[in-house]
């Protein structure tokens, strides 16, 4: 998955969540932009209300599925 389709899913107004699902079968939920931040080679999602974070390499990325808003 290239850097910049995920920047575009985050900039995207209004927002539409979505899910990135990795190589290894991890999947992540990204329900806010703020929850998501972007390199050149990396996505690290946070979450917030765990105080964690996840590295994702965007190689990994195999696909990425949108969700309903909550």
């Amino acid at each position: 998955m290239s850097m910049e389709s995920i920047r575009n899913l985050l900039r995207q107004e209004p927002f539409q969540p979505f899910m990135i699902r990795l190589s290894n079968g991890e999947s992540y939920e990204i329900r806010h932009p703020e929850c998501a931040a972007l390199s050149k080679t990396k996505v690290i999602v946070t979450f917030p209300e765990e105080d964690r974070e996840v590295f994702c390499s965007l190689i990994h990325i195999n696909s990425v599925e949108m969700l309903q808003r909550a």
